[in-house]
Formats: C-alpha cells, structure tokens, sequence
C-alpha cells in the first residue's frame, strides 16, 4: 500500500514539474517569435514579408496556449 502511494505521489510530482517546464518552454519560444517578427518590420523586402508571414503560424497557436495558460493560473489563484 505504502509503495503504491509513494509512486502515485512521485508520478504526480514528475508530471506537474513537467508540464511547467513545457509551459515555460512555450512562452519562451513565443518571446522569441514575437522579437523576430517585430525585427522583419523595419525591411519592405519580399523575403522579410514572407518569413513574417510564416512566423503567424508558429505565434498564432502558442499565443492561443499562452492565454490558456494564463486563465488556468489565474483560476488557480482565486481557488
């Protein structure tokens, strides 16, 4: 009985750990995706406008996950 709880309880350490890291490694690739694309504004070169286009495709879902990481901690914050 005792080992079982001990591995349940180390499981759930292990995977909540996890899932922060995932969290913040998002965010931080979302940082640097959003700097990328603010530096491609200053050029009007067809290259540039293209890669900014490109870059919506990775900002537009990890802003999306962003924002649910952010009512998920809140919600946790006023229970």
């Amino acid at each position: 009985m005792i080992s079982t709880v001990t591995t349940s309880t180390i499981s759930t350490v292990t995977n909540a750990a996890l899932a922060g890291s995932v969290a913040l490694i998002g965010i931080w690739v979302l940082f640097a995706l959003l700097i990328q694309k603010e530096v491609t504004t200053v050029t009007t070169d067809d290259r540039f406008q293209k890669l900014r286009q490109a870059l919506n495709v990775g900002i537009v879902p990890l802003l999306i996950a962003f924002v649910m990481i952010v009512i998920v901690k809140v919600s946790q914050f006023i229970h």
